[in-house]
């Protein structure tokens, strides 16, 4: 069973359905869809928070869109990132020791400490 989100504001017991997060250097607020996974310093709200925010005098709110549906799961996305992965690992394997930059075919120099190329990261996410 997967893990819902609820509204981060206090004593609210509702699912969230927005992500709102803060450009302090721009004075701005971004309410937009809810986001895959929870990031510090954002905050879910339900429908009823999302639709009633106020920000300080000063400060402007963008409203991305929100889905009025939730999303459909999708499997050629999924087959999509897993021929990504197994196109990239025999790209790799082909390649001479070098390390390869992301999105080019090209060689570049390892990095000059020795690491060698720093390895991408996938996240595995529970459907809800």
């Amino acid at each position: 069973m997967g893990f819902i989100r609820s509204c981060s504001r206090s004593a609210c017991q509702r699912s969230a359905v927005a992500t709102l997060t803060y450009v302090y250097a721009d004075s701005t607020a971004v309410l937009g869809p809810l986001a895959t996974y929870a990031e510090p310093h954002t905050y879910d709200l339900c429908a009823l928070h999302a639709e009633r925010l106020t920000v300080p005098r000063g400060w402007e709110v963008v409203r991305l869109t929100l889905p009025t549906a939730p999303p459909e799961h999708n499997s050629d996305d999924l087959l999509a990132l897993a021929d990504a992965v197994r196109e990239a690992a025999m790209d790799r394997s082909a390649q001479p020791a070098a390390a390869v930059h992301r999105g080019t075919k090209l060689p570049i120099e390892p990095p000059p400490d020795g690491a060698g190329p720093r390895r991408g990261h996938l996240r595995i996410l529970r459907e809800h």
